[in-house]
């Protein structure tokens, strides 16, 4: 039993977790997706499910701080209330151009785009060259499964609830492979 893989070890991997604090609306915004990802690990951590997020500077420049000011802007700031997540945040990296992590170089080849388009990148987007696979915005979130393969992409405005429900379908189709 200890060289049995657990068909369940899978992770999110969420791109650029902070938002700009620019009024009230940006605030009731992000209040949600923060909460529902916190609810997403602690329902599936039993199964061997983490998320891991990734701030980034590279989309509209809405994560200037230093790494170490982000847990408190989380807590204090945005969201705010004394929030705390309960999963795993990295330092910041830059996620496309000649200087993006590796992680996410791998990420994104193993994936398709989300959109064959960036809106209007001016004074947006900081990075180049743009590629079509690039991540498109903050929040965008990718599905590694348990051997390590990237296995899905969503687009940044996909609400939680749907990634959950696609998380859960893969999840249900891993437990019928291994049966």
């Amino acid at each position: 039993m200890g060289n049995q893989k657990n068909p369940w070890i899978s992770a999110l991997v969420l791109v650029g977790l902070l938002h700009k604090v620019s009024g009230l609306s940006n605030i009731q915004v992000c209040n949600p997706a923060y909460v529902e990802l916190n609810a997403l690990q602690q329902e599936l951590r039993d199964v061997g499910f983490t998320i891991l997020g990734f701030p980034c500077n590279q989309f509209g420049m809405q994560e200037p701080g230093e790494n170490n000011e982000i847990l408190s802007t989380l807590k204090y700031v945005r969201p705010g209330n004394g929030f705390v997540p309960n999963f795993q945040l990295f330092e910041k990296v830059d996620v496309n151009g000649v200087n993006e992590h590796a992680l996410f170089t791998f990420l994104k080849n193993a994936c398709p785009p989300v959109g064959d388009s960036f809106g209007n990148p001016t004074n947006r987007l900081f990075w180049e060259p743009l590629k079509i696979n690039d991540i498109k915005w903050n929040f965008e979130k990718f599905l590694v499964g348990p051997d390590g393969r990237p296995v899905m992409r969503w687009f940044p405005r996909v609400n939680v609830s749907e990634v959950r429900a696609d998380i859960l379908k893969y999840f249900r189709q891993l437990v019928q492979k291994a049966d």
